[in-house]
């Protein structure tokens, strides 16, 4: 995934109610539950029907760290969709989304001002109708780039513009060398 839709994806995690199955059989067993089949979740890691079926009735324990990883991202990727869907969806429409992040960011305004990009930390709260954005992005597996573009837009409107109350002229913000970045619900 990238930076911004890792990012994205922790934010929403944050909301799960209940943890995340820690062992590799727990793990397994949930997977078998969400695709029916040994044979979809084989195939999804890349392992054998048998080695699914081994781990699901505990006779392996400990898998190999490449497996455990992409085990691990499966189960994340699907564990609690209703509470994950209305986290987005509050997001998406009141609470809007928190922007924490130190990047270079300059910006395109007219002649005779300072545009030079500079690094910046800023944390921002950015409205509901960018949360919306960001999100529906995510979702059609938008690249990381287009996130920074939406997440640039949010913050020239609330941070650089002020909702309009200054910096009118400002034409374009650009995120580069992105340090750091977080989302909060």
């Amino acid at each position: 995934m990238s930076v911004f839709g890792d990012g994205l994806d922790k934010a929403v995690q944050r909301a799960f109610t209940r943890p995340v199955p820690k062992s590799a059989g727990a793990q397994m067993r949930y997977l078998v539950k969400q695709l029916k089949s040994t044979r979809a979740v084989a195939r999804m890691l890349r392992i054998s029907q048998r080695t699914v079926e081994r781990y699901v009735k505990n006779q392996i324990k400990k898998p190999r760290p490449d497996l455990a990883a992409r085990l691990e991202s499966e189960v994340r990727k699907r564990w609690q969709p209703q509470i994950r869907a209305r986290a987005r969806q509050q997001a998406a429409t009141t609470g809007g989304i928190v922007i924490d992040t130190r990047a270079r960011i300059g910006y395109t305004a007219p002649v005779g001002t300072t545009d030079d990009a500079r690094l910046r930390h800023l944390t921002v709260a950015l409205p509901p109708q960018y949360a919306a954005r960001l999100f529906d992005a995510l979702e059609q597996g938008a690249p990381d780039q287009q996130l920074q573009q939406i997440a640039a837009e949010g913050l020239k409107e609330v941070y650089f513009q002020d909702g309009g109350r200054r910096a009118g002229s400002l034409e374009e913000v650009r995120f580069t060398d992105v340090e750091h970045v977080e989302f909060d619900l």
